[in-house]
């Protein structure tokens, strides 16, 4: 690290314009090829890939189809039929659209079974079949159908859109919020420093390196399956984490420099302390998102290796490009004041006093109490975790001013709350009694309760492919749904097979992101012990501990469950959802792996930090209580600070109206929250005072064969 840091520092101008570079090269690049970020994925093995399998022999269903929704505010729909099946004739001739049914069929078979007008007249819809599936459309595709429909919109014809590809345009390109979270970093950052130069540092390197990390992405996104909201989410990691890893970098050379070393001495000692804390803990986030790759989805893994290109990039210029920034802004990285000091009194050591030290000593004489009292808030707020449920909140947890969430609202009033998410029941039709099977499992699930309603089955033409559309009684959302699902797979196809062994699956987008939530929830166990257990191992490399470790290894997974139960409350219970301008509604089926694998990194920064020092301590002193006061006293104030900074973006990005952005949002900034002002700042140093000397304990055994690396390296530059 100290070859490294005096290059970066002698080397300024080269490293400067050669991050410039980077950055102009990057971005043009993505600009000219645009971006293919795509939300689609697939199941191997589960029942809804294997109905999907079979709808994909059928030519004319393999395109995406999404509705035009009218509302007639005075009348009937049929008064505006003429307005309507004009527009709709236009929209028929448009890009990438195959046809249109309109909702005025002369037959209810020219309607694929179904009425396509509300029982009372108020409300219908006409259905837009694209010609390809909707990953495949382009935003000015999909906009050129809305424009064209818009145009009959009146004050007597409400028209609004629904649909998975007219979901893609009500998608922000960014977090609203994104700038008040900066503002608030800002202030933050200049109440720690008291220097406007120093507070620039760390927010500049941050943006700075996000550019880059986004353009790399964009260009990713042609090559993996990378999820629409991955741009966002890769912008509220990389400036949660580049910020802070700017500020443990920055302030510990302002401690060197007030502590009398040169300006290059400052950063060298700075980069090969923190420096390498800084090069650990970035280490253990990509460990952690990279664990997701062990699930073998395509959509995750797209996420997963976005978001750790994303911390790379920021690591790697938190290592070269603060350095550099560093040695441009000499002296003047402290205040004024703090010049003044320097010069009038002569260096001084760092010595720790007031309000963190104080509170250092009170969890050293309290820790049992401490302890039980901490322990009593986190369970508290993670016993919600135990109602969590998993799937996918559809249109109807949007934004209520979005195109599609009004849609969604129409269709239910009009045709029930199960109209948004019908069951397609596929069967592999080849034989008379395979048409039996079909016909007979038609006609028993007319009979249940939790089904609206149930189409006849329709056997394709030139095709062995059958099907049956049921509308359940039940949103897609609702649990009852979940429950329907799995009752026709395990009671009502098995009856009706029983003699054919004709093989029916159930599909559609309800049952996809069903099986979705199920496959992901059976893998969350492995997923969660191979991230423990690395992040577990590179602890034990680290402090030459065993009981460290798992000491963190547990607050994680308190964490963790303290998230959940906060993201039970808000979304599923609806505690402040409002405000958040979200429904309620289940937690998506993938938000609990990618949300594990960035608060596990995450917890491990801070863990790394606040014990780095400790063992530091340790190793200078050889008194356990002595270390964990100083070690505490020391990074308290930072912690604090960086967790306020991570917060404040984590939060801001709930309010960029995208729910699954606000899920991540509330979920990790309230786990920040808890992760540094109740477990680092309580528990984690209360129990190492409970535990004594045994917290730096190894079998000889295992010291010999666990290689040694040092967080903290000892510099000859340090003072004491």
């Amino acid at each position: 690290m100290k070859s490294l840091a005096r290059f970066a520092v002698r080397r300024r101008w080269l490293v400067l314009v050669a991050w410039i570079i980077l950055f102009v090269g990057l971005t043009g690049a993505a600009q000219s090829v645009g971006t293919a970020f795509s939300n689609s994925f697939s199941l191997p093995g589960t029942d809804s890939t294997r109905a999907f399998a079979l709808l994909s022999q059928v030519k004319s269903l393999g395109g995406e189809a999404d509705q035009i929704v009218f509302q007639a505010t005075s009348g009937t729909i049929a008064d505006q039929r003429a307005t309507i099946e004009q527009m709709l004739a236009r929209v028929a001739h448009l890009p990438k659209v195959a046809s249109v049914t309109s909702p005025f069929c002369a037959t209810s078979a020219g309607c694929l079974g179904a009425s396509q007008v509300s029982k009372d007249g108020a409300i219908a819809y006409a259905v837009v079949h694209f010609s390809v599936p909707g990953f495949k459309l382009t935003n000015p595709e999909i906009r050129a159908v809305e424009t064209v429909g818009a145009t009959i919109r009146s004050a007597h014809l409400n028209v609004q859109f629904g649909g998975n590809a007219f979901g893609q345009l009500d998608q922000p390109a960014a977090s609203k919020g994104e700038l008040v979270g900066l503002v608030i970093a800002a202030l933050v950052l200049l109440f720690a420093f008291g220097s406007f130069l120093a507070m620039l540092l760390p927010l500049g390197v941050a943006i700075f390196a996000l550019g880059v990390a986004t353009a790399a992405t964009t260009l990713l996104s042609h090559a993996l399956t990378i999820a629409q909201f991955a741009p966002i989410l890769g912008s509220l990691i990389g400036l949660g984490v580049g910020i802070d890893y700017a500020l443990f970098i920055v302030t510990r050379s302002r401690q060197n420099l007030k502590r009398g070393l040169s300006v290059e001495d400052s950063i060298v000692t700075a980069l090969n302390t923190s420096g390498r804390a800084v090069l650990f803990a970035g280490t253990t986030v990509c460990i952690a998102l990279l664990g997701m790759l062990v699930l073998r989805l395509s959509f995750l893994n797209g996420v997963a290796v976005s978001a750790t290109v994303t911390v790379a990039i920021t690591m790697a210029a938190s290592v070269t490009l603060l350095p550099a920034l560093l040695a441009f802004q000499k002296m003047r990285v402290l205040s004024r004041r703090e010049r003044r000091a320097l010069a009038e009194h002569g260096p001084e050591p760092v010595v720790v006093a007031g309000a963190w030290q104080r509170w250092s000593q009170f969890v050293s004489r309290h820790p049992r109490a401490l302890s039980a009292l901490a322990l009593v808030v986190i369970i508290s707020i993670a016993l919600p975790f135990f109602s969590l449920h998993l799937g996918s909140s559809d249109q109807g947890s949007n934004p209520p001013a979005t195109t599609t969430r009004q849609a969604y609202d129409l269709l239910a009033k009009g045709f029930g709350p199960g109209f948004n998410g019908p069951l397609t029941i596929v069967a592999s039709v080849h034989s008379a009694s395979d048409r039996a099977a079909l016909s007979n499992l038609d006609a028993s699930l007319v009979h249940v309760s939790d089904v609206a309603s149930v189409g006849p089955a329709i056997f394709i033409p030139h095709t062995t492919v059958g099907i049956i559309t049921v509308v359940p009684a039940s949103s897609p959302q609702d649990q009852r749904t979940s429950d329907l699902i799995a009752a026709i797979r395990t009671h009502y196809i098995p009856d009706a097979t029983a003699t054919s062994h004709t093989q029916i699956h159930v599909g559609g987008i309800t049952a996809i992101f069903d099986d979705f939530a199920t496959v992901l929830g059976s893998k969350l166990p492995l997923f969660v012990g191979v991230i423990v257990l690395l992040g577990s191992l590179l602890l034990m490399l680290a402090f030459r501990s065993v009981l460290v470790p798992l000491v963190a290894a547990v607050m994680n997974l308190l964490a963790a469950g303290a998230s959940f139960g906060l993201l039970v409350m808000v979304f599923q219970w609806g505690w402040g959802s409002s405000v958040l301008g979200a429904g309620t509604g289940p937690i998506e089926s993938f938000l609990p792996v990618i949300m594990i694998a960035i608060l596990f990194g995450l917890s491990m920064d801070y863990q790394v930090f606040l014990v780095s020092r400790m063992h530091e301590e340790w190793l200078n002193t050889g008194d356990n209580e002595e270390a964990i006061q100083r070690g505490q006293a020391n990074t308290g104030r930072v912690i604090t600070a960086a967790a306020l900074i991570m917060i404040s973006v984590f939060i801001s990005f709930a309010f960029g109206g995208q729910r699954i952005i606000a899920e991540f949002g509330i979920g990790l900034g309230g786990a920040v929250l808890m992760d540094a002002f109740i477990l680092r700042t309580v528990l984690v140093p209360a129990l190492m005072h409970f535990i004594g000397r045994a917290n730096w304990w190894m079998p000889r055994w295992l010291d010999r064969i666990v290689p040694h690396v040092a967080v903290e390296a000892e510099d000859d530059l340090e003072l004491a």
